[in-house]
């Protein structure tokens, strides 16, 4: 069906083309240096189009907090929440995560974080997208978001492929109400 369409536009492109080159051959010189211009415009557009979706999440803060208590995270481009914490001092991405039951580190994220992953014992095991992974249960000194610190974080590090860390219920319990509003998550201490 696509395929179709395109074919059908490509002709029909065409034909409107052929049109326009036979109806201004007196001034081929001009007729190409308008279609140059209006090619470079449509692909300028196009690149400032890509651009704005690398750009707008840097310019817009997708976590805001009142200073009372209140966190509100803007929903990303795939859809989902994601906050970045501060995970012993460094900062962090989570991916905010019903439906995991615990706050989970990527290896990667876990080193960032300045634990000592080297001597960690991988004794646990859990479910993932991307099938069993091993894991390893560490605290965390501290984790805030927005001026909301806490201590002695319960936590547990992968070694298997994860995308990313993840901000469970274990951690999402500590707010009083956890709403989505549209495309926005608040969080209420």
């Amino acid at each position: 069906m696509d395929t179709a369409r395109i074919l059908y536009l490509s002709l029909l492109l065409g034909a409107v083309g052929f049109y326009y080159v036979v109806a201004n051959r007196r001034n081929l010189g001009q007729m190409a240096r308008h279609a140059a211009l209006w090619a470079l415009i449509f692909i300028g557009a196009l690149a400032a189009v890509g651009l704005w979706q690398d750009v707008r999440p840097r310019l817009a803060p997708a976590q805001i907090s009142d200073g009372a208590g209140v966190i509100t995270v803007d929903r990303d481009r795939t859809g989902h929440f994601s906050v970045i914490a501060e995970v012993n001092g460094a900062p962090v991405e989570f991916l905010v995560d019903t439906g995991a039951s615990n706050v989970v580190l990527s290896f990667e994220d876990a080193e960032k974080a300045g634990i000592d992953v080297d001597n960690l014992a991988f004794t646990g095991r859990a479910q993932t997208a991307n099938g069993t992974v091993r894991t390893a249960p560490v605290r965390i000194d501290t984790l805030g978001i927005e001026g909301i610190t806490d201590e002695g974080v319960r936590a547990y590090v992968t070694d298997g492929e994860l995308f990313g860390s993840l901000l469970g219920m274990d951690y999402l319990r500590r707010y009083e109400r956890i709403e989505i509003q549209q495309d926005k998550l608040v969080l209420t201490r």
